[in-house]
């Protein structure tokens, strides 16, 4: 039970990468809230938390919204008291080349996967630095280090993760509030799923240890950045990769 006692927010937190993130935290003793956008795919984690015994809460937020984002954390006050680790998960692709790339769609993801990340940790974080602790962990990507043709907004919002986590990291740390990110490779979730079999092929041929990551990868390394094993590692980012970016 290495987080006993803690309460954990996952956003995005009712499927893929989240949801494992949320159900490893679960086991190992945190209550739970998740945010998501899905309704139905809420009330099925939901469920699954519950069964590990732990108290959860879920609500269903756009982070997007600064005020919808400053009421779902509002909430998880009013029901556990305090907030020891917030995970910024929630993320959406758009692809596409830039010459042909819209604006709805370059806005749609550096909103969600950028300004996301900015509100929920600038909501959180006031309440971390009354208490005088926290760890934040933002799930960023691989993507946002060496960019990926079709995906210059994915590229943008990734990569403005990953310098907001560093700067954040620098104001969060007199408050004793860890700050890290992790970059994913291509690990199996629906998102994944959707790419070509061509496509599979060719990414395949670029990791060294020739496999796909899965979820539970991204979530053990998550549960070692809010656990006190990691207590003076602040401001970093660390690939799960398979070794394909080094």
């Amino acid at each position: 039970m290495v987080l006993k006692d803690n309460v954990s927010i996952i956003t995005g937190g009712a499927r893929g990468i989240g949801k494992a993130i949320a159900l490893k935290f679960a086991e190992e003793g945190s209550d739970i809230v998740i945010g998501d956008v899905n309704p139905e795919a809420l009330i099925e984690a939901k469920k699954e938390l519950e069964a590990k015994g732990r108290s959860v809460l879920a609500k269903k937020v756009d982070v997007t919204n600064l005020d919808e984002v400053q009421k779902f954390i509002q909430k998880t006050l009013d029901k556990f008291g305090k907030i020891n680790i917030l995970i910024n998960n929630a993320g959406i692709t758009r692809d596409g080349l830039l010459v042909r790339m819209n604006d709805a769609d370059w806005d749609a993801v550096l909103s969600v996967n950028l300004k996301g990340t900015f509100n929920c940790t600038k909501a959180a974080a006031r309440a971390m630095m009354k208490q005088r602790a926290g760890k934040i962990v933002n799930i960023a990507s691989i993507i946002g280090i060496i960019g990926n043709a079709g995906q210059a907004n994915y590229a943008a919002s990734k990569g403005g993760v990953i310098a907001f986590t560093k700067s954040a990291a620098r104001e969060l740390a007199p408050r004793n509030i860890n700050v890290n990110a992790i970059a994913p490779g291509f690990i199996e979730t629906d998102m994944t799923a959707k790419l070509p079999e061509g496509v599979k092929e060719l990414i395949m041929k670029q990791i060294p240890l020739a496999k796909w990551g899965s979820v539970a990868d991204v979530a053990n390394l998550a549960l070692f950045l809010v656990s006190d094993a990691s207590a003076y590692i602040t401001g970093q980012v660390v690939q799960v990769d398979g070794g394909m970016v080094t």
